[in-house]
């Protein structure tokens, strides 16, 4: 009797240890997730998906990923690419491992036999600075048992974005690594129960320009069938570099290196420097809505280019991909830039054209003085910047930063003939959201609507149940609609209780106001989209690739 209940015995534990691993073959050999311990899903973390060059070959493309005879256990090692220390300390736990060969994704299947579901990538956000695939978690929009998703590493900042036109650094390699894990996502999903001619794109702050950007890139071409970009777009200042190479310089000069015009010397300087000292400054602080490093439009070099024509270019001829797109932002994205308002109002005031982004170009400084002070005059008339109108602040850098850029796409998407293009404004606030300094006024944040759709109360807030009824029932509505789009390419699909939602037109309109009441509303922004429409018309900078460079000269021996 002893024996048959010993027998009994290692059998369940047999069974249950076997419930908790799941194995699955892929291109690379086998890898075994876990059960994840509170949600009926399984997790596969850290598998290589691309190679990272390292050293002074750091800045090319991506390699092929390794490949393993033995089950590979795929279990979190908070493996991320190297990156500074943030500001928002609460953002960078100290249990992160940085490493130069940091491309892994992060696979969340749910608990189920169905083959074929619909699949999610979520590319992550940080400025193209930082950031790192599981900076936040999106598993409540698996419920249904009929979604996978996938999130993963990209490198970032110098390491990531260096653009020289050289052999050593193209450029975009980021986002070559991004291209890298679609693919990746072509040849093994189905392994994972996946189907991979359902791909869903999501993205949020530079996740969102990198979804917005791989829209356009013929690299990308036909690895996935939606897009969620939330609160970034490809048009925007910080998406791409106006000038690579003096970026590089600039960047060079700021760490002591002086011989910034013998390319060779630079790109050198760069291969060789350790990436301690390339990612010493985060480049938040900067006044013209960009970052430093991020994408760029590459020299063609007879290899395979992300992006060989500006985003602008590649919008008006119309020649990529029309896709069904999600396409919005929240009311007050300019809050990003609230903790710098008591240094930057005094510097507005005295030089407001310090402020413009980069994306603007003049003829002479009269020109930019002039047309900075018309900006001020259209967001703070004849009153110097001041705690008095500190809302339009807020609206200042909502609209160079994020809002502009995708409502300026928008009206270009559709002439191209797009009409899959949903508009929204996600304003939704409750008691838990913050008042904006010196008003008593509560603001949807830069992203507000990704912290709707993600795990969690907020940033530092893991369970849900403490978030207010409303926030509960409003994050229930936007994933959803999130649902509802990865799933039909529509946000309100006929027969949902939800209001209908049109595709925009050119104009603009309609967009659905994503508030305390849904609403389908007409033109978004109108005054300060037609304000900016102006300006851009008039003084828009195109990005320019790096120029060839001169002969390489010969060693002696």
């Amino acid at each position: 009797m002893q024996w048959i209940t010993c027998v009994l015995l290692l059998c369940v534990t047999a069974a249950l240890a076997d419930d908790e691993w799941r194995e699955v073959k892929t291109a690379q050999g086998i890898v075994r997730g876990r059960k994840h311990p509170t949600e009926d899903i399984y997790t596969f973390y850290n598998i290589p998906y691309a190679t990272a060059p390292v050293g002074v070959d750091k800045f090319k493309a991506p390699l092929h990923p390794p490949v393993w005879l033995q089950p590979y256990d795929a279990i979190d090692k908070q493996v991320v690419c190297p990156q500074p220390t943030f500001p928002i300390s609460d953002l960078q736990p100290s249990t992160l491992v940085q490493q130069e060969n940091c491309l892994i994704a992060n696979v969340f299947v749910p608990n189920t036999n169905k083959k074929n579901l619909s699949v999610v990538v979520y590319v992550h956000g940080g400025a193209f600075i930082m950031g790192w695939g599981e900076m936040f978690k999106a598993t409540q929009l698996m419920n249904k048992k009929d979604i996978i998703i996938v999130n993963f590493n990209y490198r970032l900042g110098v390491h990531g974005f260096l653009c020289l036109g050289t052999e050593d650094a193209p450029g975009n390699t980021g986002m070559k690594d991004q291209v890298a894990l679609l693919r990746w996502v072509q040849k093994n999903i189905a392994s994972f129960g996946g189907n991979p001619d359902d791909v869903t794109i999501i993205g949020y702050s530079a996740g969102s320009a990198s979804v917005d950007l791989l829209m356009l890139s013929k690299s990308a071409e036909g690895l996935f069938h939606r897009v969620i970009p939330e609160s970034g777009g490809n048009l925007a200042a910080f998406s791409i570099q106006r000038d690579p190479v003096e970026i590089a310089k600039t960047f060079a000069k700021q760490l002591n290196f002086t011989n910034v015009d013998d390319i060779y010397a630079l790109g050198e300087f760069y291969k060789t420097a350790p990436l301690e000292l390339l990612m010493s400054d985060p480049f938040f602080d900067r006044t013209d809505s960009t970052f430093m490093f991020s994408p760029c439009v590459e020299r063609k070099m007879g290899e395979e280019t992300f992006l060989a024509e500006s985003p602008l270019t590649i919008l008006k001829n119309g020649n990529y991909k029309k896709l069904p797109v999600l396409y919005g932002f929240a009311e007050m994205e300019g809050l990003l830039r609230i903790d710098f308002f008591p240094f930057w109002k005094e510097k507005m005031n005295v030089k407001f054209s310090d402020f413009l982004p980069a994306d603007l170009t003049f003829k002479s400084e009269e020109e930019r003085e002039e047309v900075a002070h018309k900006i001020k005059r259209f967001y703070f008339g004849d009153k110097p910047v001041s705690e008095d109108n500190i809302l339009e602040y807020v609206n200042f850098f909502s609209d160079v930063i994020f809002t502009y850029p995708m409502l300026w796409a928008t009206k270009l998407h559709v002439e191209a003939g797009n009409n899959q293009i949903y508009l929204y404004e996600y304003s939704f606030v409750d008691e838990d959201v913050p008042i904006v300094p010196h008003t008593n006024i509560r603001g949807a944040n830069h992203c507000a609507q990704s912290m709707a759709i993600m795990d969690g109360k907020n940033i530092t807030h893991i369970d849900e149940s403490s978030a207010t009824p409303e926030f509960q029932k409003m994050k229930k509505t936007m994933r959803e609609i999130w649902y509802n789009f990865i799933k039909t390419g529509k946000p309100v699909p006929e027969g949902s209780s939800l209001p209908a939602w049109p595709a925009a037109g050119a104009d603009r309109s309609p967009h659905m106001s994503l508030g305390q009441k849904i609403e389908l509303r007409g033109v978004l922004l109108e005054e300060r989209t037609r304000f900016w429409d102006d300006i851009y018309q008039r003084y828009y900078r195109e990005p320019v690739a790096p120029p060839k460079p001169p002969p390489k000269p010969h060693s002696e021996l």
